[in-house]
């Protein structure tokens, strides 16, 4: 039988087109050839190209297939790299569940949940998950931030409610900065999440659930040299620490994963996923949860598979033979 074709999708239209490519290039190189037929589709907006050779190809969005030489291929299965808009709201999935195509991330349900913070921090709220219980905010409407900032407290974090990464994130330490803090968030995003600010120890741990098997990797301690863990600190090295695993007590370090593999289950997830949040003292608060994490060399998950001693290129194979 001849191998599957296999679509990596990178791309977007968010501000992380450049991180979604570098992911997809890293999974490229550690995917198995000789088990697949791999190509590399790029997304942005209306255009959806198969990148092969440096030539590009368009996609045929009526069946998400491409004509090579006169050969029309179908693809089989898209392992979906965006992250942000298309492939980490829903959006994305929707068309593939139209077309019937299997892929690699969570259910389109699942997607619009976790990419709406304040959607998704409310519904694990209601399940009994600790979050930071963020206020939102209307770009059309008028807020008190005297009220707000009662409410949340100072220093708090101001944050576009659905954008990718950390972009448009700005911590507030004096109410003279609450009014340029949201002028930033909202010119990513209408809606804005105002969160009280968590004085503990950042964490991150990632886990998938194949073939009647869960693996949670090891949970690592993230110590930003920024003020906080920012974009540029989350891309470059030098701009913070993460100590692999992170320096928990077995008892905490139990707690995060359990409570990680609750939210998956919660929110019916599927492939690789990576929980955020903090630990304060005893506590553990979740922060977000992000269902198509970086997978660059110098992404969390990629590291953590290498610290537990499983090849990721091999994670990757797992996962999208059990939707084959």
């Amino acid at each position: 039988m001849s191998n599957k074709n296999i679509a990596i999708i990178a791309g977007g239209n968010s501000s992380e087109y450049e991180v979604s490519l570098k992911s997809a290039k890293h999974i490229y190189s550690i995917l198995n050839s000789n088990e697949f037929n791999i190509y590399m589709v790029l997304l942005k907006g209306r255009d959806w190209q198969v990148l092969i050779d440096e030539k590009k190809y368009p996609v045929d969005k009526n069946d998400f297939s491409f004509t090579k030489d006169g050969e029309k291929v179908i693809i089989d299965y898209a392992y979906i790299t965006i992250h942000g808009n298309p492939g980490e709201n829903g959006m994305l999935q929707g068309y593939f569940d139209m077309m019937n195509i299997p892929y690699s991330t969570c259910s389109t349900l699942c997607e619009a949940i976790t990419f709406d913070k304040y959607t998704c921090t409310s519904y694990l709220n209601a399940k009994g998950i600790p979050t930071t219980n963020p206020v939102l905010l209307h770009k059309q409407n008028m807020y008190d931030k005297d009220a707000v900032i009662a409410q949340v407290g100072l220093p708090c974090f101001v944050k576009p409610n659905a954008e990718g990464s950390s972009f448009g994130i700005s911590k507030v330490k004096n109410i003279e900065d609450f009014d340029e803090a949201m002028k930033l968030a909202f010119s990513k995003c209408n809606d804005v999440i105002v969160e009280s600010f968590v004085s503990g120890t950042e964490f991150t741990c990632g886990l998938y659930k194949v073939g009647g098997k869960k693996i949670i990797f090891p949970v690592v301690e993230v110590v930003p040299k920024n003020e906080f863990f920012d974009f540029e600190a989350k891309y470059d090295p030098t701009k913070s620490d993460e100590i692999v695993p992170g320096r928990f007590s077995e008892e905490i370090t139990d707690e995060i994963q359990s409570v990680s593999s609750e939210i998956y289950d919660i929110l019916r997830c599927h492939g690789i996923i990576r929980v955020d949040g903090f630990v304060c003292g005893e506590d553990i608060v979740v922060l977000e949860v992000n269902t198509t994490p970086g997978m660059t060399s110098n992404s969390f998950v990629p590291k953590m598979a290498k610290a537990m001693g499983i090849e990721l290129g091999r994670i990757i194979s797992d996962i999208i033979k059990e939707d084959l």
